[in-house]
């Protein structure tokens, strides 16, 4: 297993990072556990969650599998989505904020978190507020580190001032999405980061099971996957589901065959070479799924691959001129 540092910490994690997202509902708690104590077995340590997964109940079975082992793991969740119907049920208040690491130490069945995660921005919550009040829990001794995913450049720019300015904690890491048909964060995301020494720790590394080649694009999403969730369907439907992406699968998957690799395992490889990338948060249904997926780390890729994937993105973004020199 390959590890890297989070960004400028000293903190050491996998570049597999589990994703445990569908631990509660298309992973039932006995088969999600089995999943977690094989992670482990592997080399894991780092594993991912948020308080609105499957309505708590992910970080629930989480803090029971990693009861006897917790001081061996780096365990992050997260804050912000909502959680109930209530007025302050969701955001990055210090109200929220406040309910929300306690509801997730619950959980968890732990004192702490190690890497804490604004979910996604709050435009209604000035990023002052949410800043002093997640500083807090580190000073607190409740979370070690602090983090933001789904935040752009300017707003995780604007977040490190506030934090130098005012001598608080800072995100010391943020979670994007990003895969072979998802780059967007290579014009300044990435470079912002490894400027700055921030942690980068993917989603989407499969593009919700697109890049596995699974899916027909003439048929309905099969059942079981993350096109057909009650909640979260739509919106992976909406982000992937389309014409271009799927010619652009077809075209990776000739790159990968001729290399002979499977698409899935050609596409977490891609993620997993990019040295600026610390980790990718990989989730898994089955233990089959686990083990294909744990290939993809001792995987490096040729010059010749790389390039071919560089192609695929220039026919999804042509190049235009672009406004920073």
């Amino acid at each position: 297993m390959l590890y890297k540092k989070m960004g400028r910490t000293g903190l050491k994690v996998s570049a597999f990072c589990l994703g445990t997202m569908n631990f509660g509902s298309q992973v039932d708690e006995r088969g999600a556990i089995q999943i977690i104590e094989r992670a482990l077995d592997a080399g894991v340590n780092f594993i991912d969650t948020a308080d609105a997964y499957t309505g708590g109940r992910s970080e629930e079975i989480v803090g029971k599998a990693l009861k006897e082992k917790r001081d061996a793991i780096v365990l992050a969740t997260k804050v912000g989505a909502r959680v109930g119907e209530r007025q302050n049920y969701s955001g990055l208040s210090r109200k929220h904020i406040m309910k929300g690491i306690e509801d997730s130490l619950r959980r968890l069945q732990t004192h702490y978190i190690d890497i804490y995660y604004a979910h996604m921005p709050d435009h209604d919550t000035p990023l002052e507020e949410t800043i002093r009040a997640m500083s807090d829990l580190v000073q607190g001794g409740k979370v070690r580190y602090i983090a933001c995913s789904n935040y752009t450049a300017w707003q995780l720019c604007k977040t490190l001032w506030i934090s130098d300015k005012y001598n608080q904690a800072q995100f010391e890491c943020i979670q994007p999405p990003y895969n072979l048909i998802t780059r967007d964060i290579e014009s300044e995301l990435l470079p912002f980061c490894a400027s700055q020494r921030v942690g980068v720790c993917v989603y989407n590394p499969l593009a919700a099971g697109i890049l596995t080649g699974k899916h027909d694009p003439t048929r309905p999403p099969a059942e079981g996957g993350r096109f057909t969730l009650e909640r979260l369907g739509k919106n992976y439907y909406n982000r992937y589901w389309n014409e271009v992406n799927f010619n652009a699968v077809e075209q990776l998957r000739k790159t990968a065959t001729e290399h002979g690799r499977s698409l899935a395992q050609f596409s977490l490889a891609w993620v997993f070479n990019n040295d600026l990338i610390t980790a990718a948060i990989c989730g898994a249904s089955s233990l089959e799924q686990l083990e294909q997926n744990l290939t993809a780390t001792e995987i490096c890729l040729s010059k010749e691959e790389l390039v071919a994937c560089d192609d695929v993105w220039k026919q999804i973004r042509t190049p235009r001129f672009f406004y920073g020199r």
